[in-house]
């Protein structure tokens, strides 16, 4: 009796340090001391043209007023000096546990380890000027409570969680030979710790679905077509029926939430889009009537500056991933010059997998909208067009109590300030640490090159 005491009070008093380390230390960290940003040219997040000599005060992580000659008591105050005010920037496609870790760490590796690369990787976003992103498939959800709390830097994360694919679609990771997988066999290392879910059958996507919801996911990512990364499944197939593919967007509908889609390929994104999914991610190979379509639907297109240039993801030579990978990069151009022909939503998105290297170009990749889009239409695809597809969650929102991807009163203050102006120069957002001179997110600034 005294060994099982003894062992019982040492594994409460494991629990309860342990508890303490996980107590919250409050709402997602904010500045409650009140700022006044005096002086800037104001990029709002949509308009062509910025805004001159206006202030900007911040209370509460909130922008609270915008105007000329504005004045706060006990505020601390930051002298713009003609700079470009503009959002911060929204990484609309990112895989925080997989942008810098290689393949082979990803699936060989303690899901603790990821994390915390993971972590690493965010806290450098963040300092690249992305403020918020969502993230469109893994685990994230230890880096969402560590960020909220202020326990870790980052972005505001708007998860995903594990992505739901079917049996030999994108999102198998398991090897050639695990066929005929018998009861449980679905639950590889992948889903076992949250990465990616195989369902197959109405019944067994709509559980993955609200499992994915139970866990905290904002909205759900559904693999609805092949991919480039993936050895199963060519870009031309369509994944889950249709039935299935509704059942998803059912789940999502009764959580007041929306469906995103993995689909390179046309059928993929139509069956999706017919079947009440929200938005298409990627979608390089849509003709004119595709992209009508997606309009028409009222559904958004979430595409990547996909190209064969330097930045290109680098396969083995001669494989078939590489083979996939530069059909995808045939269709960017056309996609991009008819999507914006027809008017059709779109917000952009990196998808940097395995790659430290061109995690790092993250602003780079942003600026290559230039090639196809006013600047200012460029920049609203990853500030206000971003946030509002961002929070088309709804009640799900975890930081509903502002706008995001704007400057505006009511928003949060998650800002940049840049030296130049973006609107002239796209290629200012390519390189944070020469041209972004103050990064604030939620009213917490975490870079300050001016003098206060």
């Amino acid at each position: 009796m005294a060994y099982i005491n003894r062992r019982a009070f040492l594994a409460g008093t494991a629990a309860g340090a342990f508890a303490s380390l996980l107590h919250p230390a409050g709402a997602y960290a904010q500045n409650t001391s009140p700022i006044l940003i005096r002086g800037s040219n104001i990029f709002d997040g949509s308009s062509a043209e910025l805004t001159a000599g206006m202030d900007v005060l911040i209370e509460s992580g909130l922008v609270t007023g915008i105007g000329p000659n504005l004045s706060a008591t006990g505020a601390e105050v930051i002298d713009a000096d003609g700079r470009t005010l503009m959002p911060g920037l929204i990484d609309m496609h990112w895989h925080a546990l997989m942008a810098t870790s290689t393949i082979n760490v990803v699936l060989n590796s303690d899901p603790s380890y990821i994390t915390l690369v993971a972590a690493e990787t965010n806290r450098d976003a963040l300092m690249r000027g992305f403020t918020t992103v969502r993230d469109v498939g893994g685990n994230v959800f230890p880096l969402v409570r560590a960020t909220r709390e202020g326990r870790i830097i980052g972005p505001r994360i708007y998860p995903s969680g594990p992505y739901v694919g079917q049996t030999g679609g994108h999102g198998d990771f398991r090897p050639p030979v695990a066929v005929p997988a018998g009861p449980g066999e679905k639950f590889d290392f992948f889903a076992r710790i949250g990465m990616s879910l195989l369902a197959d059958g109405v019944p067994e996507v709509m559980q993955r679905s609200r499992e994915i919801l139970r866990m905290g996911s904002t909205q759900i990512k559904a693999m609805a077509g092949g991919g480039v990364s993936s050895d199963y499944d060519p870009l031309d197939v369509v994944q889950f029926t249709f039935e299935e593919m509704k059942a998803i967007v059912d789940v999502a509908k009764n959580w007041n939430t929306y469906v995103t889609v993995h689909a390179i390929g046309e059928a993929a994104a139509l069956q999706a889009i017919e079947a009440g999914v929200l938005c298409i991610e990627h979608g390089h190979l849509l003709s004119g009537d595709g992209l009508q379509m997606v309009k028409d639907k009222g559904a958004w297109l979430s595409m990547q500056a996909i190209l064969d240039d330097e930045d290109a993801i680098p396969f083995p030579e001669g494989s078939e991933n590489q083979r996939k990978f530069l059909q995808v990069t045939e269709g960017t151009e056309s996609v991009y010059t008819t999507a914006r022909e027809l008017g059709v939503k779109m917000v952009w998105g990196t998808d940097t997998l395995f790659d430290p290297e061109l995690a790092k170009k993250q602003g780079k990749q942003l600026a290559k909208l230039g090639r196809w889009f006013p600047n200012h239409e460029a920049l609203a695809q990853a500030t206000s067009k971003a946030g509002e597809l961002c929070q088309a969650c709804g009640p799900r929102d975890p930081y509903g109590n502002g706008t995001i991807g704007v400057v505006a009163e009511g928003g949060h203050a998650d800002l940049l300030l840049v030296n130049g102006n973006p609107l002239e120069d796209i290629d200012l957002v390519a390189d944070a640490e020469t041209n972004f001179a103050m990064i604030m997110k939620g009213g917490v600034i975490h870079k300050n090159t001016l003098d206060s």
